[in-house]
């Protein structure tokens, strides 16, 4: 048995390690173990990004009590990292995880000794001034992005108040430089260093006139967003709940995944405490799987508001795509940890009559033939990950290897800024849209009247 349970006189310290990916293990050391005299944080272990060597989380951000700060290693080495640092408790911290998989880790820690444990999801939410409306999932790839814009959008221009969104954690650089960021323009994502997927989920905001915050020590960016906002979205990341107490909780289902709310963790928990549940893509699902989710939903978030609504596509040039051999490049995290095999850049392509999809595979390369070697089921689509720049890199070449006409972007981003191609590149996106009644807005604003914060005129003047 590991140190600690019972056997040591006098005050004991559990060791801890917290299993992450760089984002909310952080959080939650930030909130529940930093300056906790019960328990001494040992080792971070990072999970579906890659992590090329070991990282650190800074001293400056763990406390006084971590001087030289807590070192992060590869989710890999877990194992024999309990055995070595004789560890007593290991806390669970990342999102989108199957329950098997989760159970095989908590079964992996029981085997080598030491307790397993989730946070509960209220207990880390820190409470806002200002009010918030939280944008989440069941599953990643469901479409919290376009949703997002649309709640932005009903907030400055039904309630007519100036909105900040603060976007779940993807802090990849130096952690301390990260610590509280904020994206105004194009040139704060380059001075920042942004990965291409940081860009997508701060280009298009930024595009609106926006403001996004996001960094690694959320009560600071909390504090920072309030500054400037009226209303705060909380713009998700994966199925992660919120880090800050909503008054509104919206929830997005996916019914091309009928079932997947009762699977994925911790995409249950939000499906459980749901305010306004939108079963989304209904344009494009089965009404089977519509039906599937939205008899989830009324079992187990009964009180809850229920939206259908419709993903439509953008295209910008369809003529271009037309009779093409395509390469579609689609989102990275819907095809990987999302377990999606397409998105929508395949689907616009095949809308129009694209000669051919081409796949990518024979003319992948390093970090990108990794990829599909670990997510076989992605198809004749190529992920745009691109977490650091030697997987920009592999992106860019697989990109210029390939043998096609056009490439057909299905990212949030323009990444013809990010990629030097040889290629003529066409853009697709995903829109919100309502299918039919009840509508977002109307439900929104009667779920936000009770907190009776965000009626008033707001003093900012926005429209």
């Amino acid at each position: 048995m590991a140190a600690g349970h019972g056997e040591e006189k006098g005050p004991i310290v559990e060791k801890v390690i917290i299993t992450g990916a760089s984002g909310r293990d952080f959080h939650n050391f930030n909130v529940y173990f930093r300056g906790n005299p019960r328990y001494r944080v040992v080792a971070f272990t990072a999970a579906q990004i890659p992590l090329e060597s070991t990282r650190l989380y800074p001293e400056e951000l763990a406390g006084p009590t971590y001087p030289g700060g807590i070192p992060i290693f590869p989710e890999e080495r877990l194992a024999p990292l309990i055995e070595e640092l004789a560890v007593d408790l290991v806390v669970f911290s990342y999102s989108d995880v199957e329950y098997g998989d989760l159970m095989h880790q908590a079964s992996l820690a029981a085997s080598k000794g030491a307790d397993f444990a989730l946070l509960g999801a209220t207990y880390t939410m820190l409470k806002a001034h200002k009010p918030v409306i939280a944008v989440c999932a069941v599953r990643t790839g469901a479409g919290k992005s376009p949703t997002t814009r649309k709640v932005c959008a009903i907030v400055r221009e039904r309630l007519r108040k100036k909105v900040v969104v603060v976007r779940h954690p993807m802090p990849y650089g130096d952690l301390l430089k990260e610590r509280v960021q904020r994206f105004a323009s194009y040139d704060d994502c380059e001075k920042q260093h942004c990965t291409i997927e940081e860009r997508e989920e701060y280009e298009l905001l930024v595009d609106s006139g926006i403001v996004v915050y996001a960094g690694v020590d959320y009560g600071l960016v909390l504090q920072k967003a309030e500054e400037e906002a009226d209303v705060i979205i909380w713009d998700g990341g994966n199925n992660d709940t919120p880090f800050f107490r909503p008054d509104v909780h919206i929830v997005l289902f996916d019914p091309h995944r009928p079932g997947h709310e009762l699977r994925y963790y911790p995409g249950e928990i939000n499906m459980r405490m749901a305010d306004i549940a939108i079963i989304n893509k209904v344009d494009s699902a089965s009404q089977e799987g519509v039906e599937t989710v939205r008899a989830n939903i009324l079992r187990y978030a009964p009180t809850a508001d229920v939206i259908l609504a419709e993903s439509p596509i953008v295209l910008e040039d369809g003529e271009r795509v037309r009779g093409m051999r395509v390469l579609v490049v689609e989102d990275g995290p819907t095809l990987t940890h999302g377990g999606m095999p397409f998105g929508a850049g395949l689907i616009a392509a095949r809308q129009q009559n694209a000669l051919e999809i081409v796949d990518p595979r024979p003319f992948a390369t390093g970090a990108i033939k990794e990829t599909y070697r670990l997510y076989p089921h992605i198809g004749p689509v190529l992920p745009a990950v691109g977490y650091s720049r030697s997987q920009i890199r592999d992106l860019e070449e697989t990109i210029n290897r390939a043998d096609c006409d056009v490439v057909l972007f299905a990212t949030p981003i323009q990444l013809t800024r990010v990629l030097s191609m040889n290629k003529r590149a066409v853009r697709v996106r995903y829109e919100y849209l309502d299918h039919g009644e009840p509508c977002l807005e109307d439900v929104l604003v009667n779920r936000m009247a009770p907190c009776g914060r965000v009626l008033p005129k707001s003093p900012s003047g926005e429209a």
